[in-house]
C-alpha cells in the first residue's frame, strides 16, 4: 500500500479554512484538507460531522462562505462550480444516487459525457458503460439497455460507481466516493475496493467516506477523522486501528463483536409470520425474535420482505402474518422519507390513528414525540420543524426509525435500514432493537453488513430468490454465510 508520507507524492488538492453555515447550524468551522496524488484518503466521522459538506464544496456543489481551495496548484476562485469541478478533473459519487431513473443505463452515461453523440452515440454509450461495469464488477448482471428506475438500489450504486470512473475525452483527477459500498453485498464491495487500489496505484486519487471501519482501514492511505464540522485527526492509516478510530469519532466502542447470534431461543406464543416451504426451509418469526435475512444483495430478500409487509395488510398468499408490521425502507429516497414534509411530520406519520383525537391530530404530542426520538437516536438538527432533507442521509434514516418503532405495529420490517448511519449511532440502534424485541416485538432485519447479523436469533440465507440455509447459534458464522451465499444446488 502506498504511503502519503513518502517524497514523490504531491499535493493534489488543498483546502485551507474552509466555512459554512446553514442558517444557525454551522456545517464547516474552519477545516483545512489535503488529498495527495496516487493516494486513497479515508473520511470518517458521525453523521453530520461535516463530510459530505466538505466534499460537496470541493466538488463545486457548495460554496463555502470562507476558505481557499486549490487544485493542481490552482487556487478556485468564487465561479468555481461542479461545471469548473469536472474541468479539473474532478468526479464524485454521492450518498444520495444521482441518476435518471426514467433513462437507461447508457442514456445516463451520456448525459454524464455529452461528447457522447453522433449517429451511432448509443452504440457506444452502451460499450463504455459496460466496460467499465465490467472493469470494476466483474459478473455485474447490468444491461446497458435496462432503464435504472427498474434496477435494485444495489445495482443502481454500480452503474453510478462505474460513470464515475468511464473516461471519454476527460480527465479523471480524483473521484469522492461518499458511502460507495452503503447498499452493495460483500462481494461487489471487495470488488470495488480491489479496484479502487488499482486506480491509486496507476496514480489516481480517491476520497473514500465510509462508516464501515474495517473496510476504511482495508483501502486506504490516510485517513481524515471528522467531529462536529472540525477535522478531529489526521494521520497514515497504518498509525490507525478501529479501537483509536472509534475514540478520535468521539464514540464508546461495542466489546460484543463475536459472532453466533443472540443467546435467545424464545418462541412465545403462535408464529406471527410463516413462510411457505421452498428448498426444504420455512421461514418463522415469533414473538420476541430478530431474524436476519442474509446473501449477495438482490436475491430475494427484499421482495420476502414486500410479500411479508402485504401479507399482514391483508393480502393472500402463501405467506401469513397474524399482525401488523411497519417497513423501514433503506431506499430512503425513493421509499422513506416525504421530501416536501418536516421532519417531526415525517416522524409521525406513522402514528396517525393513535396521535388523532376526536376529528384533529394532537400536534402538541407529536411534537413531543419526535423530540423524544431526536434525543434517542440523536438526530442532528436545530430544529425538527426543519424540512427532511435538510438532514444527513444518515439522519434522515434516523427519522425512518423513529417513525417505525413509534408505530404501534407490532411487527418490524428492515430492508438493510443502516446505511449510511454511523458506528456510534449503529450502536444506540442496536440497543433500541434489542430492548424492542424484549417487549415483545419481532422484527426482520434484511442487511448487506454481515457484521450486523450477530445481533439476530436466526437467519435466513438468500440465494437466486429462495431462502437456501437457516443458521442460528454456533452454525451462525461468517463462514457459513458466504457458503451458502455462493453455493450452487447440486440436485
Amino acid at each position: 500500500m502506498s504511503d502519503p508520507d513518502r517524497q514523490g507524492h504531491l499535493p493534489l488538492v488543498r483546502m485551507r479554512g474552509v466555512e459554512k453555515s446553514f442558517g444557525a447550524a454551522r456545517a464547516l468551522t474552519g477545516v483545512d484538507f489535503d488529498a495527495a496524488r496516487g493516494c486513497c484518503v479515508g473520511l470518517v466521522g458521525h453523521n453530520g460531522a461535516g463530510k459530505s459538506t466538505l466534499m460537496n464544496v470541493l466538488a463545486g456543489v457548495v460554496s463555502p462562505d470562507q476558505g481557499e481551495i486549490l487544485i493542481n496548484g490552482a487556487l478556485l476562485d468564487a465561479t468555481y462550480d461542479p461545471a469548473r469541478a469536472a474541468e479539473q478533473g474532478v468526479r464524485v459519487v454521492f450518498q444520495e444516487l444521482s441518476l435518471c431513473p426514467n433513462l437507461t443505463v447508457a442514456e445516463n452515461l451520456r448525459i454524464f459525457h455529452p461528447s457522447i453523440k453522433g449517429i451511432g452515440w448509443r452504440k457506444t454509450a452502451r460499450q463504455v458503460i459496460l466496460a467499465e461495469l465490467d472493469r470494476i464488477f466483474p459478473g455485474h448482471g447490468i444491461s446497458p439497455d435496462a432503464e435504472v428506475g427498474t434496477l435494485s438500489i444495489a445495482r443502481r450504486q454500480m452503474v453510478e460507481i462505474a460513470r464515475a470512473f468511464s473516461n471519454v475525452n476527460s480527465r479523471i483527477e480524483l473521484v469522492i466516493l461518499d458511502e460507495p459500498t452503503s447498499s452493495l453485498d460483500q462481494n461487489s464491495a471487495a470488488q470495488l475496493v480491489a479496484f479502487v487500489r488499482g486506480f491509486v496505484a496507476k496514480g489516481g486519487t480517491v476520497i473514500l467516506i465510509s462508516h464501515l471501519l474495517g473496510e476504511i482501514l482495508d483501502a486506504t492511505d490516510q485517513i481524515v477523522v471528522m467531529k462536529d464540522g472540525a477535522t478531529a485527526a489526521v494521520d497514515a492509516t497504518r498509525h490507525f486501528d478501529r479501537p483509536r478510530l472509534v475514540r478520535e469519532m468521539g464514540d464508546v466502542l461495542a466489546e460484543n463483536n463475536a459472532f453466533g447470534g443472540r443467546k435467545s431461543t424464545r418462541r412465545d406464543g403462535p408464529a406471527l409470520v410463516s413462510g411457505p416451504e421452498e428448498n426444504d426451509q420455512y421461514l418463522q418469526l415469533y414473538p420476541g425474535e430478530i431474524i436476519g435475512f442474509a446473501g449477495l444483495s438482490g436475491h430475494g430478500q427484499t421482495d420476502m420482505l414486500v410479500r411479508i409487509f402485504e401479507a399482514s395488510q391483508g393480502a393472500r398468499g402463501k405467506i401469513t402474518a397474524t399482525e401488523k408490521a411497519v417497513f423501514v425502507a433503506g431506499d430512503r429516497q425513493t421509499d422513506g422519507v416525504f421530501p416536501l414534509w418536516s421532519i417531526t411530520q415525517n416522524i409521525f406519520v406513522g402514528s396517525l390513528t393513535r396521535l388523532t383525537k376526536g376529528l384533529s391530530l394532537d400536534f402538541g404530542q407529536a411534537e413531543e414525540e419526535a423530540q423524544d426520538w431526536q434525543k434517542r437516536l440523536s438526530v442532528r438538527t436545530p430544529d425538527m420543524a426543519n424540512n427532511i432533507l435538510s438532514l444527513s442521509g444518515g439522519n434522515q434514516q434516523k427519522a425512518l426509525f423513529a417513525r417505525a418503532l413509534g408505530a404501534d405495529a407490532r411487527i418490524v420490517l428492515m430492508d438493510d435500514p443502516m446505511r449510511g448511519v454511523d458506528v456510534g449511532t449503529k450502536q444506540e440502534v442496536y440497543e433500541i432493537l434489542t430492548q424492542e424485541a424484549a417487549n415483545g416485538r419481532a422484527l426482520i432485519w434484511y442487511t448487506t453488513e454481515t457484521d450486523e447479523l450477530k445481533h439476530c436469533d436466526r437467519v435466513y440465507v438468500f440465494r437466486e430468490g429462495r431462502i437456501v440455509a437457516e443458521l442460528s447459534g454456533e452454525m451462525l458464522s461468517e463462514e457459513n454465510i458466504l457458503s451458502h451465499s455462493f453455493e450452487k444446488d447440486t440436485a
